[in-house]
């Protein structure tokens, strides 16, 4: 159209586009004639079936269903002739497939979740060790032995983002709380066996709104070194890719080939091949664990790291490390609830128990101060006023392993009656209804007799005055053998008083 505009369109320039484009030197003749007639070079736009919010809105109600908006789309139009025909159920698979990216169409079937699967995330630019550290919990899917009963434990763990060394570790049979986190991150910081010579201060340590990782406890800890914890946002696991990654790969790798793996196939009503295979115990539990975690450090190669291992990738680091004093490590993590406390002849008095030491013979008098690692209540920390560490206290009069171990029984078996009765009372207070081919009011099924029924509302009646008054004794029925007024009697008069009469 500018060579047209400026006199200079010619049959050689119209022959050399149609060959360029592959069609006939008509149909672009065709094609400059529109344009100068109208003034516009684009192709007509031409009525067409698209997506409209109310066909996203109809897609998430049919869970993505196509077929299933094709026929609202009928109905409607059949219900209100003012409304447009529906388009044809390959004319809504064309627009979803044109106007909806394969993201959208996933979330408006499934959701978020869904959705997610289809973006595109960037990768952090390489960094050095000790640069990043990430940290998660992960509840193992396989159930173990823990004392008498199966459990499913947790590992908390954090991992170097660079050079992807597995830093440290700690092991809960229940779900962890601070004291997981302050183990394992002890044992991270620390350079010695078994996770050395890795270890030292990182830059930083991200985790994703576990409140373990963002409690006071250890943010005091960490902040005490200047090491920040970055808080990141809720429900984005993409932004710590690292640890993530290992979660996965404990999973696949060591996990599924344990006995009693959560996750394992099933057969035909949802058994397991060999329901009575026997579990781990905790203690085997950790050892494979920590053998994996050898394993991993010294021996798999990451594609990630080009060859080599995780610890010679970070041997060959050179970046230089903080270490941490072994007195200042000592004092990691430790809770001080900041009273002055005095050694006397029966020891550390902390919290209405006694902890004695040997260290305390000759100290009698001596004003410490006692710091301990979360929940753990059998040995504190000593120290005196100046902060100078004396040494660890025991509970003096700690209870006997079989001490402890009835006590659980007899707490297992109330937890047990009290389930048992809320199960009994959820029986009676569920209500089965008639099954119905058409549309009609719900049937109560279970017939209760008059007699049933009256029995259990006065022992209910009982059982309420009974918690009111716990003293409440109901009223039985009278013997045969006492004697009873006669009905219609009347009581005998009282003797007139002469005074009275007088």
């Amino acid at each position: 159209m500018t060579l047209d505009q400026r006199g200079e369109l010619t049959s050689a320039h119209v022959r050399l586009v149609a060959t360029a484009v592959g069609r006939s030197e008509r149909a672009v003749w065709r094609w400059v004639a529109k344009a100068r007639a109208t003034g516009h070079v684009d192709a007509a736009p031409r009525p067409r079936f698209t997506v409209t919010p109310e066909i996203r809105r109809l897609l998430v109600l049919w869970g993505g269903n196509a077929s299933a908006v094709h026929r609202e789309l009928q109905q409607r139009a059949l219900a209100d002739p003012q409304l447009p025909a529906a388009p044809s159920l390959s004319t809504i698979h064309r627009a979803l497939r044109r106007d909806l990216t394969p993201g959208e169409r996933a979330g408006l079937a499934k959701g978020e979740a869904a959705r997610r699967a289809f973006d595109v995330f960037g990768k952090r630019p390489a960094e050095h060790r000790n640069a990043a550290w990430e940290g998660d919990h992960k509840c193992v899917p396989v159930r173990v032995w823990v004392e008498d009963s199966l459990a499913q434990p947790w590992v908390t763990w954090f991992i170097d983002c660079a050079r992807k060394v597995i830093m440290g570790l700690a092991v809960t049979p229940h779900a962890p709380s601070r004291d997981a986190v302050l183990a394992a991150l002890r044992m991270a910081l620390d350079r010695a066996e078994p996770f050395g010579p890795a270890g030292g201060l990182p830059g930083m340590v991200r985790v994703d709104r576990g409140k373990e990782f963002l409690c006071t406890t250890v943010a005091s800890a960490l902040g005490a070194f200047a090491v920040p914890v970055v808080d990141l946002p809720a429900y984005t696991p993409h932004l710590k890719g690292t640890i993530e990654a290992l979660n996965d790969a404990v999973e696949e790798m060591l996990f599924v080939s344990m006995p009693r793996y959560v996750h394992q196939q099933k057969l035909t009503g949802g058994r397991t091949a060999d329901p009575d295979e026997p579990a781990l115990t905790f203690e085997a539990f950790v050892e494979l664990l920590l053998k994996w975690v050898h394993w991993w450090n010294n021996e798999y190669q990451p594609r990630a790291l080009g060859g080599l291992t995780p610890m010679e990738a970070w041997r060959s680091d050179p970046t230089p490390l903080h270490d941490v004093p072994a007195e200042q490590l000592a004092r990691f993590g430790l809770e001080d609830d900041g009273d002055t406390r005095t050694i006397t002849t029966q020891g550390v008095r902390w919290r209405n128990r006694h902890y004695i030491a040997p260290w305390m013979v000759g100290q009698g008098g001596l004003q410490v101060s006692v710091r301990r690692l979360p929940h753990h209540d059998t040995t504190i920390e000593v120290f005196d006023l100046n902060g100078t560490y004396l040494g660890a206290a025991v509970l003096a009069e700690a209870a006997s392993e079989e001490q402890i171990r009835e006590v659980r029984k007899a707490r297992t078996a109330k937890a047990r009656r009290l389930r048992a009765d809320m199960k009994a009372a959820a029986r009676l207070r569920r209500e089965r209804f008639k099954a119905v081919t058409t549309p009609t009011p719900p049937q109560r099924l279970g017939a209760l007799t008059e007699a049933e029924a009256e029995a259990e509302l006065a022992e209910s009646t009982a059982a309420d005055l009974r918690r009111a008054n716990p003293d409440y004794i109901p009223h039985q029925s009278v013997p045969d053998g006492w004697a009873r007024p006669v009905p219609g009697d009347a009581a005998p008069s009282e003797p007139n008083n002469p005074e009275e009469d007088a």
